[in-house]
């Protein structure tokens, strides 16, 4: 949340790509109205995020609830499970995130529970049927283009893994975070070049 509000207080309501095993879209969370399972609930309230622009990826496994998934289609969210997700191809995803997301700033958030367990056991949550990390990598990079403002990278418990298999999974993906806005600056650099030579 202090993200979301932190970037919204410069942009504006902003878009989220979202991508997890569960939505985070509870009211409350064991009594709580601010957990790690109600944010994305409270960044609409607050106005922070601008649900009609932002899409969750990945939606899988066992519910909190069985209004879950439900519920954050009625906040305004695009919510594409796990089964659907897998039944697309790389360049259908990128395309239906563009489409809706557009040119609006964007921050990604990037549960590693969206991996499958066999990739990232190290976490709180763990949900079977997931992502390999070569699939994680090529969603994080059908972003390329987008106006990715900031990033996070959530729920990585080191301790739970002595593989070490997780906190690399981590690492790297994290890499192709830095390494998508590096490339997104230069896109936009090269771009207002080619308007300037357009204009001389």
């Amino acid at each position: 949340m202090p993200h979301l509000r932190a970037m919204a207080k410069r942009y504006g309501p902003i878009s989220l790509v979202h991508f997890d095993s569960h939505g985070d879209t509870w009211d409350s969370y064991f009594g709580k109205k601010y957990t790690h399972g109600t944010m994305f609930r409270r960044a609409v309230e607050e106005g922070v995020v601008d649900p009609t622009r932002s899409i969750q990826l990945g939606m899988r496994g066992s519910l909190y609830s069985p209004d879950d998934i439900g519920d954050a289609k009625e906040l305004g969210y695009q919510v594409i499970t796990t089964s659907e997700l897998k039944e697309m191809t790389i360049p259908s995803i990128k395309e239906l995130i563009h489409q809706r997301v557009g040119d609006h700033p964007v921050f990604v958030s990037f549960d590693i529970d969206f991996l499958d367990p066999a990739f990232a056991p190290g976490t709180g949550t763990p949900e079977i049927g997931g992502f390999s990390t070569y699939e994680a990598q090529q969603l994080v990079r059908t972003l390329k283009g987008l106006q990715v403002k900031g990033f996070d990278f959530v729920e990585v418990l080191p301790d739970r893994d002595v593989t070490k298999t997780t906190s690399l999974a981590a690492a790297n993906i994290c890499y192709e975070f830095i390494s998508l806005i590096a490339v997104n600056k230069k896109l936009k650099e090269e771009q207002m070049k080619a308007v300037e030579a357009e204009t001389l």
